[in-house]
């Protein structure tokens, strides 16, 4: 049984209207003003790489509260109203071609920041959530944020083009990119096969291991994989036998499908020569979803070391609630009121306003105190 009000993240079609895209702009750009005031812009990234706080801000501004446009539609507004000189915070990347300009505006940032590590890490984490994890969901949305210290989060979507519904991947700041990496991953429970699974890591070890040996070697144990699949004379006799019990039939899928040594091979040899001291440079380097499909499969059947056949979704959430600041673009749980959502605008702008005029008289009166305090010790 479903809870009610969970986000599923389905496709929807049509387009925001054009007298809602202003009042999500104002909405997003006072809240974040608050957010920027009461915390700085750490604070904001960290906020936003929480699903049920994403899902909750997207849904206070009027974005359908169970959408997959509700990634692609809130990073899109927050890059718009964004200012990174102003506010110390940058919003890059986005929907389609635009997530592979995140290395090339890093580089336009004015930000005291190692940029080429940060564009490192934004191809590195896109390389975990199809290679690493594959789940059915190809990405076509990936968006970096980051301060003018450093500070990073990551969010990227995935849509299932069978399903029809998406998935969103948020990433926060870390170190670790191949052991239950994600801040979460939220989105409808499907099947997958991962080696980011903590229990995993003799796996992931044996995958690296596999990478050293001769490319020729690997060939040959894929075939010998493939013969052992060929030689199951239904699925459900593979699932039966003594290494698969518990395994999904829909687990077994992922398996399935092609693999073809010729383009394989390149992969191996370029990876073999490069002898990557970790997953992450493996991924860097080269390793893309099909190799490590045909050396999970190896890893598998020949070696007895199965990746993890869990689907690693782990943030189910129900912003269902905060739908109801001022509506919905669909009209759920009702349309937007745009005298409502003017009347919240105007108030926090206000409030806004105060607070910037109170931050101001502070700095004046501390420097005015210093001023003074540097006359009297000049004169004493």
């Amino acid at each position: 049984m479903e809870i009610e009000g969970i986000a599923d993240l389905p496709l929807h079609t049509g387009h925001v209207p054009p007298w809602l895209i202003p009042i999500m702009r104002r909405l997003s750009r006072a809240i974040l003003d608050i957010m920027l005031i009461e915390w700085g812009p750490q604070k904001v990234v960290e906020r936003l790489s929480n699903p049920l706080w994403f899902q909750a801000f997207n849904n206070v501004i009027g974005m359908d509260w169970d959408s997959s446009g509700s990634t692609t539609v809130t990073l899109g507004i927050l890059k718009e109203v964004v200012n990174p000189k102003e506010d110390g915070l940058a919003v890059l990347g986005g929907k389609g071609k635009n997530a592979l300009k995140v290395p090339e505006e890093l580089h336009s940032l004015n930000f005291d920041i190692d940029a080429d590590k940060l564009a490192n890490i934004s191809r590195l984490v896109a390389k975990v959530d199809t290679t690493l994890v594959q789940d059915g969901h190809q990405l076509y949305h990936h968006s970096m944020l980051v301060t003018e210290k450093g500070y990073w989060g990551i969010i990227q979507q995935g849509m299932n083009e069978e399903t029809k519904f998406a998935r969103r991947y948020h990433w926060k700041n870390t170190e670790n990119f191949t052991v239950d990496p994600h801040e979460a991953i939220a989105g409808k429970k499907g099947i997958a096969v991962n080696i980011i699974e903590k229990q995993k890591e003799n796996t992931r070890k044996l995958v690296l291991d596999l990478l050293r040996q001769d490319p020729r070697k690997i060939i040959n144990e894929l075939q010998q994989a493939k013969a052992i699949l060929k030689g199951q004379a239904t699925i459900e006799s593979w699932i039966n036998g003594a290494s698969f019990v518990g395994i999904s039939k829909e687990a077994k899928i992922i398996y399935m499908r092609p693999l073809d040594e010729r383009k394989i091979k390149p992969i191996l040899e370029k990876l073999y020569e490069s002898n990557p001291e970790n997953l992450e440079g493996a991924l860097l380097e080269g390793l893309g979803p099909s190799t490590a499909r045909a050396l999970y499969l190896i890893s598998d059947l020949i070696y007895r070391e199965p990746p993890s056949y869990n689907d690693p979704v782990n943030m189910p959430y129900d912003p269902f609630k905060y739908a109801y600041a001022i509506g919905g673009k669909d009209g759920i749980p009702y349309p937007v009121n745009r005298r409502v959502a003017e009347e919240v605008i105007i108030t926090l702008e206000d409030i806004i306003q105060k607070a910037k005029l109170e931050s101001n008289e502070k700095k004046f009166s501390l420097n005015k105190l210093r001023g003074l305090s540097i006359g009297i010790k000049e004169g004493s």
